[in-house]
């Protein structure tokens, strides 16, 4: 796993190891692993996953919030043919920014946790 910040845009970039923390923030979230990769999961669903290159992350997302992320920023959003019809958006995390990283890892919480617990952490904030 990279420990360094990654390079990228000033102010962009983040290892691996700030993702999971960011990620760790919501309840309910273990490290684990997909595909022989170190993984980021709540309620055995998947979130967000290290890619093999260490560079990329696999990112749970709706397909139209997808569809604006890579309009709005193509060197840190994209996908594989793999991922069409999935939900998911691969980030570049050389040029990804920390603080939309955790919005978009929060939404795809939101989506994979009961409402009582939704509830529950939105009366916390």
């Amino acid at each position: 796993m990279p420990t360094k910040r990654a390079r990228g845009a000033p102010g962009k970039g983040l290892p691996f190891a700030e993702v999971i923390r960011l990620a760790l923030q919501l309840p309910g979230v273990v490290e684990s692993t997909s595909y022989g990769t170190a993984a980021l999961k709540v309620r055995d669903k998947l979130l967000a996953r290290l890619k093999e290159d260490n560079a990329t992350i696999v990112l749970r997302v709706e397909h139209f919030e997808r569809e604006h992320l890579l309009r709005c920023d193509p060197a840190t959003f994209h996908i594989t043919d793999h991922y069409r019809n999935y939900p998911y958006v691969l980030v570049n995390l050389t040029s990804a920014d920390a603080t939309l990283l955790a919005q978009l890892l929060e939404d795809a919480w939101r989506k994979a946790v009961t409402t009582a617990v939704r509830n529950e952490y939105d009366a916390s904030k």
